[in-house]
């Protein structure tokens, strides 16, 4: 047994077009960025930046953004050659089986399935805490058991099971219905945030900026390593080659035009979220809409907390799709039991894995607090960018002559770079969040050993010939 056996490029691409089980091709360069957008902007903006600024960089937070955002731009880059190159659904995970082997691919897609459901569980908590501030708003006050994990002093958080059971839904009736929802939202939260931007600015004061470093280099770091969770949507981009009508150019502009665009607001509105507002007052799990009623404005508040609601939903929809799309192409390649990717015969969406998907994350949103989930989504998505950056280099050496329709400029230093990023805000993560992921991992590896190495499709095409 081979645990090392890779995928052919041209195997894979075959196997896309004939594999009984396709997904239905419907996604134009216009949605592809949206669906980056839509993952990357929502509970970074509305729930991550008063969180960083309170307990970890101050208003040095817009440091944190950028230097995130630097890291996941070199990513972002080993991303699109990937992309452009294997159209295929699974991301990180068929990048890592195609360059790296089948042990590197199963550990990466192991590691992404943890990360989009904690992401998904902790966008559904974000939101959860928007729709309790809007029902407060209008004199509806939610009985505390219902509205918070037994860790933060309730029982179940309703609301985010609530928004998870929508969202699975949604998935299950079909890509092409699900784009235009996002498509609608991301146009609503991009016209709420620049709303905000317009109306904070004028009450900006500089006063709040002092002091800039509050917790030092190490609390910018260290705010880096928890708002990185924020930039993971712009990996669920590729996540959609197998349903994108031209992947090969479509990809690379909708991964590098979403991460530009977001990383341009983060900065804005945390500048302007910090000026309004002193840090210290800021860890609030709706923090945008608390600068607001900070300042008198209840009506704008009260208008961007449906934004922002409407924002974190895009975010959800984009995560749960991601999770539902690598869990299909590791059942696909037999290294997940067969069921997670049958397709339904008229929505071509793969409606088992989507439901098993859905009860998961409504589980971990309903019981678990919003700290512990965006921690546990950080590490992973940064281990997922160190894998794909490995690839790359690797790739480059063992296969120069594939056609690459993007690739990445200054090959090894690029990927480099981005792995040196990656892992420096790794270390910078806290030592419980290791040890939850290692742990993770290691069950990954015991069930590959027991089920996957032995199902593996092309160990079964090996033994056949």
């Amino acid at each position: 047994m081979n645990i090392f056996r890779k995928k052919n490029v041209d195997q894979l691409l075959l196997e896309a077009e004939e594999q009984p089980n396709k997904l239905k091709k419907a996604l134009s360069v216009f949605d592809l960025t949206a669906l980056g957008i839509g993952g990357i902007i929502g509970t970074g903006i509305f729930v991550l930046t008063g969180i960083g600024a309170s307990n970890f960089a101050g208003p040095a937070l817009v440091i944190s953004f950028i230097i995130a955002g630097v890291a996941s731009a070199f990513a972002a880059l080993g991303y699109a050659e990937f992309a452009s190159m294997i159209p295929v659904a699974g991301s990180a995970y068929t990048y890592g089986y195609a360059s790296l082997g089948e042990i590197f691919a199963w550990t990466i897609g192991w590691d992404l399935l943890l990360e989009y459901g904690l992401a998904s569980s902790t966008v559904a908590v974000g939101w959860s805490g928007y729709a309790v501030s809007l029902f407060s708003a209008i004199g509806i006050d939610l009985p505390a058991w219902a509205i918070n994990s037994p860790a933060a002093g309730g029982l179940i958080n309703l609301p985010a099971i609530f928004i998870v059971g929508i969202i699975t839904c949604l998935l299950t009736v079909g890509i092409k219905e699900s784009k235009w929802v996002n498509n609608i939202i991301v146009v609503v939260k991009l016209l709420v945030i620049i709303l905000f931007i317009a109306i904070g600015t004028s009450h900006i004061q500089v006063s709040n900026w002092h002091p800039f470093l509050p917790f030092g280099w190490q609390g910018v770091m260290t705010g880096a390593s928890i708002i990185f969770f924020a930039y993971l949507g712009f990996d669920a981009v590729s996540t959609a080659a197998e349903e994108s009508k031209n992947p090969q150019r479509d990809l690379p502009i909708g991964l590098i035009a979403s991460l530009l665009i977001s990383t341009i607001l983060y900065i804005i509105v945390t500048l302007v979220l910090t000026g309004m507002v002193n840090y210290t007052q800021l860890n609030t799990p709706a923090p945008v809409s608390f600068a607001l009623n900070m300042i008198g404005n209840h009506w704008a508040a009260a208008l961007l907390g449906v934004g922002a609601m409407a924002g974190i939903t895009s975010v959800l929809l984009v995560d749960m799709y991601a999770q539902s799309r690598i869990l299909f192409a590791m059942s696909r390649d037999g290294l997940l039991p067969h069921t997670f990717s049958k397709v339904h015969s008229k929505f071509q969406t793969p409606y088992r894995g989507t439901w098993i998907i859905g009860i998961l994350v409504a589980a971990l949103a309903g019981f678990t607090p919003i700290k512990v989930l965006a921690e546990m989504a950080n590490i992973g998505t940064l281990f997922a960018f160190v894998i794909v950056s490995a690839a790359i280099i690797v790739l480059r050496k063992t296969k120069p002559d594939l056609h690459r329709p993007f690739r990445v400029p200054f090959v090894p230093l690029v990927p480099i770079l981005a792995i040196l990023f990656c892992l420096y805000l790794m270390y910078n993560l806290p030592i419980i969040t290791w040890i939850r992921f290692i742990v993770w991992l290691i069950l990954g590896l015991i069930v590959y050993a027991i089920y996957g190495s032995h199902h593996s499709k092309v160990q079964l095409e090996d033994d056949l010939s």
